[in-house]
């Protein structure tokens, strides 16, 4: 071999990755990327749901002072709002707190109103999940204040 011979050999020998072992590592990328965002996107839903237990849990401390001033829940007809503002219909509360008992009603982690229902005497607060509708299974699951 010549010393021009032997340059090009070299040259040759030093061109880097191919097109194959390029597309090889992409792919082996793209794999550990789906898993990656697949154990995020499980942990993200399972902290909507645990954040919207923590939401029911503190409206039914709430709905429990209203009712240490008032002798009773808000009825269903009330709603959530007499948390707020003091109603203006159904059972009249004569110890209602002038400033109210929260500042605002909140929404669960999907951005939805809370369903409430009380006679007075007892109440539930209801988020019907992900899903959106009555019923479903995990992150879809109903989640309400005698469940958790």
């Amino acid at each position: 071999m010549t010393g021009v011979q032997k340059k090009m050999h070299l040259i040759r020998e030093e061109r880097g990755f191919t097109l194959t072992e390029m597309l090889i590592v992409v792919a082996i990328i793209a794999m550990i990327g789906t898993f990656a965002v697949g154990k995020i996107s499980a942990q993200f839903n399972k902290a909507k749901v645990d954040s919207t237990k923590i939401l029911i849990r503190n409206l039914a401390t709430t709905l429990d002072n209203y009712r240490l001033d008032c002798n009773s829940y808000p009825t269903t007809e009330q709603g959530l709002e007499a948390l707020v503002t003091k109603p203006t219909g159904g059972r009249e509360c004569k110890n209602y707190n002038v400033e109210g008992y929260m500042k605002k009603v909140p929404k669960d982690s999907w951005d939805n109103d809370f369903i409430y229902e009380s006679d007075g005497q007892k109440f539930l607060v209801k988020s019907l999940g992900q899903d959106r509708t009555e019923g479903g299974d995990g992150n879809a699951a109903d989640i309400t204040s005698d469940s958790i």
